[in-house]
Parts: C-alpha cells; structure tokens; sequence
C-alpha cells in the first residue's frame, strides 16, 4: 500500500510512479494501460521482483515478495515478455517445461506429476499437436501461446504478461485478448496485461490500472469512466472517447 516505484540515481531516489494504493484479484484480467515513458515497464519489473519498490510493499497471498527467496516468488507470480530471442533453439515442450524449474531439482529433472501438469498446460492453450517442433518455426501468435503455457505449467496465482498482442494482427489479438479473460476466470488467476491495444483494453478487461502523471488509477471501465479519468486520458483534438458506447472516436 501506498508504494513508490522508479530507481536510484547514486543516493537520490527517482520516483517513477508514488502513492500505488492498487490490488489484483484471482479470476480477473486487468490490463496495464498509459503513454510511453509513463512507468508502465517499471510498474512490471517491480511487481515481478526484478526490483524493489522505492517505499512500500509488494504482496502475494499475504506474503511481502521482498522477504521471498527467488524460488518463492517463482510459485507466485510468473511473468511472460515478448523478447522471444532467448528461446529459439528450444522446442515448445522444452520451453513449456521451464515452468516446472521452481518445483524441480538442481538438475531441472521432471518428475511424472510435473511432465502431466507441462501437457495439460499446452493441452489448455491449444498446442500440444506442435510440442516437439522449433520454436522459431512458430508465428508470433503460438510463440505467445507458449510462452502462456509456461505460465500456466508455473501454477502461479498471478500471471503477468508485457505487451502480448504487440506483433499480432487484429484477429490475434482479440483472440489472445479474450483467452487469457477465459484464463483468468476457468483458473482463478489474477492476470495483468501491458498493452498499448487500448480499445480492446477497454472492451475486453474486468478492470483497469491506468499509469498517468506519475499515479496509478485503477477500477473498472465504468467507474473510470464516470469521474472523467478515461475521457481525460484519451481525448486530444483527434481523438474523441464516446462513454456511452465505450468507444474511441477519430475526430
């Protein structure tokens, strides 16, 4: 609760983001929405662990994620980024399987329990029929489907994803959109979305945490909505917000 995100500069503390008073709830998608530069990524890297906040806490289930170990946390929370590149000379099954690494042993050895959890987890995103190809051979919509998969085979409550739909096209995106919604309710997981797809943000998503002017304002798209906080985010002179149908307008 009112936590303070940025970075340090030597002894001085640059706040990115304060006053972060904001929840994540199982069985909904939040999508994570606001201009560039605005502390998005900071507000990503910070709640997956990758630094600590300035002031204030990070929770999961109860548990402040500074005071976890990295194994810990790894049953918490898992993260899936876009940047591919690291993982191309795997197989799907392969990458899949690295969601088992905060359960195994310091060999990475799958137990039978674990092999079973990595197939229902490419069985539940549909690509279980490609597990042994490449990853490199995929289109960018199945590399996000892996990648997913992993997640889901980390059975972590919270799951969060760094601008999923970036390189997909339109049908894609809706459809990624609306799986990890489905995900989020069919698994009772909490699942915060990056994306600069504010429309479909907006349409698709249970809630919304918009990063502006150096805050966090999170609720509904109703709620935001009706005190004036999308209108104001969204409008300039070619850009309209029509609340009633919730729809963006170009002017």
């Amino acid at each position: 609760m009112n936590t303070s995100i940025g970075y340090r500069d030597g002894k001085k503390d640059i706040v990115v983001v304060g006053g972060i008073s904001a929840s994540l709830s199982r069985g909904e998608l939040v999508a994570l929405i606001g201009r560039n530069g605005a502390g998005k990524s900071t507000l990503l890297r910070t709640l997956a662990g990758y630094q600590k906040p300035l002031s204030g806490t990070i929770e999961y289930d109860g548990s402040e994620a500074s005071l976890l170990s990295l194994q810990e946390l790894a049953r918490k929370v898992s993260v899936v980024l876009t940047d591919t590149a690291s993982v191309a000379n795997m197989s799907v099954v392969e990458l899949v399987s690295l969601g088992r690494t905060p359960y195994t042993n310091f060999w990475g050895t799958l137990g039978n329990d674990d092999k079973e959890i990595v197939k229902q987890a490419m069985e539940m995103m549909g690509i279980l029929p490609f597990a042994e190809r490449n990853i490199s051979m995929l289109s960018d919509g199945e590399r996000q489907k892996c990648l997913i998969s992993k997640a889901i085979a980390q059975q972590t409550s919270t799951i969060l994803l760094d601008e999923p739909t970036a390189y997909l096209d339109f049908q894609s995106k809706v459809h990624l959109m609306q799986m990890l919604r489905r995900l989020a309710k069919e698994e009772d997981k909490a699942v915060l979305v990056s994306t600069h797809d504010l429309e479909l943000a907006l349409r698709i998503a249970d809630r919304i945490w918009l990063v502006a002017d150096g805050k966090v304002v999170a609720g509904t798209v109703e709620e935001l909505s009706a005190d004036g906080t999308l209108q104001a985010f969204i409008e300039d002179d070619c850009i309209g917000y029509n609340a009633k149908d919730n729809r963006i307008e170009i002017k």
